[in-house]
């Protein structure tokens, strides 16, 4: 074969390997947080603007009964305020003001701006969440919505065995920060469709052992360009990222 022949070979067998390479799904964190702050409806839009196939948002359940996105279990951090979110009344959050001037959104509200869109990843990020966030998701079912619109995650176990309980269709993934093989048992007994683990903890043989056990990989949350390659070659199935456009 000529130099130039087997140079054109290799270039060939690059490329199929490149195309075989499987694209992840990309995942804005918290809207697009890198952007905007962080589960706001600004940071919403601006997932969507920037072309992600899913949006991951936090919630939790106020004192009034309602829904509400929000990352921190205090809201010192981002806002003028202090105290637990969960302490709160609907009205009371009305007047919190969360860095950037914007206010803290409702579950409702994230819902009806994706409109479809791209699907809802929704960590159950406080206790009793479960159960409104079946009964909210059941209300937009009947509006034409699919389960497969949404994606239940949450590193509260018992959040999730709740859910599966009230409901035995919808996608549910584990979260883990740990090994992410310890959740394989907790996974199945769920029958969730995937675990979402810190993209540290990850391998090529723990990635490989969970796709053989059926399960997808989400991993949180990987933003460095050099980071974000290592875990595509990985394999895995679906990244967060602060910055989506870095992963297009």
């Amino acid at each position: 074969m000529k130099p130039n022949c087997y140079l054109l070979a290799i270039l060939a067998l690059a490329f199929i390997n490149c195309s075989k390479m499987k694209k992840p799904l990309n995942i804005g964190h918290r809207g697009a947080m890198g952007h905007e702050t962080e589960n706001t409806m600004a940071s919403v839009k601006k997932a969507l603007e920037l072309h992600v196939d899913r949006i991951e948002i936090d919630v939790f359940l106020i004192k009034s009964g309602e829904l509400v996105v929000f990352h921190d279990e205090i809201l010192d951090s981002l806002t003028n305020t202090s105290g637990r979110i969960e302490d709160f009344t609907f009205e009371e959050l009305q007047k919190v003001i969360v860095k950037g001037n914007h206010r803290i959104p409702t579950l409702n509200e994230i819902i009806e701006t994706i409109d479809k869109k791209v699907s809802l990843n929704i960590e159950l990020k406080g206790k009793n969440t479960a159960q409104p966030t079946f009964e909210l998701l059941e209300k937009y079912y009947q509006k034409g919505w699919n389960k497969e619109d949404f994606l239940i995650s949450s590193f509260l176990w018992t959040e999730l065995e709740t859910f599966r309980k009230l409901d035995p269709e919808i996608p549910i993934a584990v979260l883990t920060e740990e090994n992410p093989l310890k959740s394989i048992p907790t996974a199945k007994k769920l029958n969730a469709v995937a675990i979402n683990p810190w993209w540290e903890t990850l391998t090529k043989e723990n990635v490989e052992a969970i796709h053989k056990e059926g399960f997808h990989i989400y991993t949180y949350t990987v933003n460095e360009p050099k980071d974000l390659k290592w875990v595509t070659e990985l394999g895995v199935d679906g990244i967060f990222c602060n910055f989506p456009e870095r992963l297009h």
